[in-house]
C-alpha cells in the first residue's frame, strides 16, 4: 500500500488520532457488515470505509488501504483485512472481535440458506434477483477501484506499478500472487532509493 501510515508502520499505532471504539463496538460493526456483505471480498473495502472512516472516524483512508494490502499479502481470504482493521482500532481484543463479527453472519447465513439456493436459482424471479445482486456487487467493486485509485493518483511510482501490474494480469498468465509480491517489492524498493 502507498498510504501515509504504511501497512507495518500502522501496527502498534492503533487508535492513534482516531475515535476510540471498544471491542464490543467493533464486533457489532463487523457483524452488521458481515450480515449484508455479498459478492467478492473486495466489496468489503466499501463497507469498511463507510463504517470506520466516514461514520466512526476510527481510521483514515490510508490506514484502510494498508489493511487491505495486509489482507492481500497474508494467507487466507481478503477478509483477513477485517482482523487487521480490528487490531488498528482496538488492539488484540478488536482483532478477535472483528474476525468473529465478520465471519459469524456468513456462517449462519450459509447454514440457513444452503437448502434453498438451488431452488432459488431455478426460479425465474429469484434467479433475476440473484443476478441483480451480482450486478450490484460488481458496482461495489468498481467503487473500490475508484477509492484506491484516488489514494495512489498523486504518486507517479504507484501509478506506474498499477499500469504494469494491470498489463501483466491482462496479457500474461502470471499468477496474481506473483504480481502482488513484485508490486510490494517495487514499493519497498522505491522507499530505499
Amino acid at each position: 500500500a502507498f498510504g501515509a501510515v504504511g501497512a507495518f508502520g500502522a501496527v502498534g499505532a492503533f487508535g492513534a488520532g482516531a475515535a476510540a471504539m471498544s471491542a464490543p463496538s467493533v464486533f457489532l460493526s463487523f457483524a452488521k457488515i458481515g450480515s449484508v456483505l455479498f459478492g467478492s471480498g473486495y466489496v468489503l473495502l466499501t463497507f469498511l470505509r463507510g463504517e470506520f472512516v466516514l461514520r466512526h472516524a476510527a481510521l483514515t483512508d490510508a490506514q484502510l488501504l494498508d489493511a487491505i494490502a495486509v489482507g492481500q499479502i497474508t494467507p487466507g481470504p481478503v477478509f483477513s483485512a477485517a482482523t487487521f482493521v480490528g487490531y488498528l482500532i482496538a488492539g488484540h481484543a478488536g482483532a478477535a472481535a472483528a474476525t468473529a463479527g465478520i465471519f459469524l453472519p456468513a456462517f449462519a447465513g450459509v447454514a440457513l440458506t444452503a437448502p434453498y439456493v438451488a431452488r432459488l436459482r431455478g426460479s425465474r424471479r429469484w434467479s433475476s434477483a440473484l443476478d441483480g445482486v451480482n450486478a450490484a456487487s460488481l458496482a461495489l467493486m468498481a467503487s473500490v477501484v475508484l477509492v484506491m485509485a484516488r489514494q495512489i493518483a498523486p504518486d507517479p511510482a504507484a501509478v506506474a506499478i498499477l499500469g504494469v501490474a494491470a498489463a501483466v494480469l491482462v496479457f500474461t498468465r502470471v499468477g496474481s500472487g506473483w504480481v502482488l509480491l513484485v508490486g510490494g517489492c517495487l514499493g519497498l524498493l522505491r522507499t530505499l532509493v
